[in-house]
């Protein structure tokens, strides 16, 4: 059977007291967090490549915390380090220098070590490509040659998933070079991409076992500037939106597809406050993708 997972984009935001949070002043958040939702994506290992010399990977007492404060049957997905993703490092105003540890296999073997402690309870961990342009890759057909090299050498028993920023790749070859490549398709909700209804609607014969779902919204500076730091109530609505993205779900549970959904506060304000009305449209909507 199917499981459908819904959490957040990171987790430690004081105005969620009250949503999520207790007000005891020592607090842990995400021991608390995990007695709410079952997944919580990590973004925090995603900028892990300050200059050429030095890659920043989790600390072990990091990790220990991560994996002692949720539940067993608690999922993380996780952001990968952009040491592995990034083509080129920007040095300064319009100087780029090329990145000598883009796909390494070595990298990401130290980088799975260094989460050992939460193997049980990791998701999908993600590949997230910046747009790339014809400077950093010259083509589609480039890219998943290089991806489909890289993905010979992955490991079995970890689930993979790319997200990309070019709208321009999403179309029927790259979705069957995810699936013949078993990586599964992160579906981005912002950032200048399709909206993920329309692009699921096109090529979900293509989505297989499992998929993440990333709602962002459009305008993360003026949602922040209008947030004030405080995400605890909804800035922008976004209805309409949601009841087609709840009946993509329901689409893909009865698929038998496991889904990871991750919401941001970028997305309409406040993640808790969008993850209780997608529940209650769960149990409600009757709406058709047109």
């Amino acid at each position: 059977m199917a499981q459908l997972r819904i959490g957040t984009c990171s987790w430690k935001y004081d105005s969620w007291r009250g949503l999520v949070y207790s007000q005891d002043q020592k607090i842990n958040y995400l021991k608390e967090y995990s007695q709410a939702y079952d997944t919580v994506e990590i973004d925090q290992w995603f900028r892990s490549l300050r200059d050429l010399n030095k890659i920043i990977l989790p600390r072990k007492d990091v990790v220990i915390n991560y994996k002692e404060s949720v539940t067993p049957g608690f999922k993380f997905t996780v952001k990968l380090p952009d040491s592995i993703t990034l083509t080129h490092i920007h040095r300064a105003e319009n100087q780029y220098i090329p990145n000598n540890h883009f796909l390494s296999h070595d990298l990401l073997e130290e980088f799975v070590a260094s989460i050992k402690q939460l193997h049980k309870n990791l998701g999908p961990l993600m590949f997230q490509f910046e747009y790339l342009n014809k400077e950093k890759i010259k083509s589609q057909f480039e890219f998943q040659g290089l991806m489909r090299e890289f993905a010979a050498k992955l490991r079995n028993e970890f689930q993979f998933a790319i997200e990309i920023r070019n709208p321009d790749y999403l179309n029927e070859t790259y979705f069957q070079f995810l699936r013949d490549n078993k990586f599964g398709h992160v579906f981005l909700h912002g950032y200048n991409m399709p909206p993920v209804f329309d692009v699921y609607k096109k090529f979900k014969d293509y989505i297989k076992g499992y998929t993440v779902i990333r709602l962002h919204g459009p305008d993360r500076q003026g949602i922040e500037t209008r947030a004030k730091g405080e995400w605890n109530k909804i800035i922008d609505p976004k209805d309409a939106e949601l009841k087609k993205i709840v009946y993509m779900v329901r689409e893909l549970l009865e698929r038998k597809i496991d889904i990871y959904l991750n919401v941001n506060n970028y997305y309409e304000g406040s993640a808790p406050l969008t993850i209780q009305k997608i529940k209650k449209l769960l149990n409600e909507v009757d709406y058709e993708l047109k």
